[in-house]
């Protein structure tokens, strides 16, 4: 599994490498498939992001954003783990701008 650090300004930028990261990972035409997200709640409030790239033939790639570590994890299609990115900087989790 593979991991690194990385430095995003904002949830547009975190979206962006997400969907650019699932694309690459199983060589995928950028912006050939729609990613859909959902805000994560704990104890009712935010603590992360789902992810899910839907890829042909109903395959689903998903990414989990997870706030308390900062931290994205990756997952294939058949739920195996694929990488980590530990991000330097928080970006901010509006419910509402979300």
């Amino acid at each position: 599994m593979q991991s690194q650090t990385l430095e995003l300004k904002g949830l547009a930028d975190l979206r962006q490498y997400v969907y650019a990261t699932l694309c690459e990972h199983h060589d995928l035409v950028v912006g050939a498939f729609p990613l859909t997200e959902r805000i994560l709640v704990r104890a009712g409030r935010p603590c992360g992001m789902y992810f899910c790239l839907h890829g042909p033939r109903s395959v689903r790639l998903t990414a989990i954003w997870e706030t308390d570590r900062n931290s994205i994890l990756f997952y294939g299609a058949s739920g195996e783990k694929l990488s980590k990115t530990s991000l330097a900087s928080a970006a901010v989790l509006d419910p509402v701008a979300a």
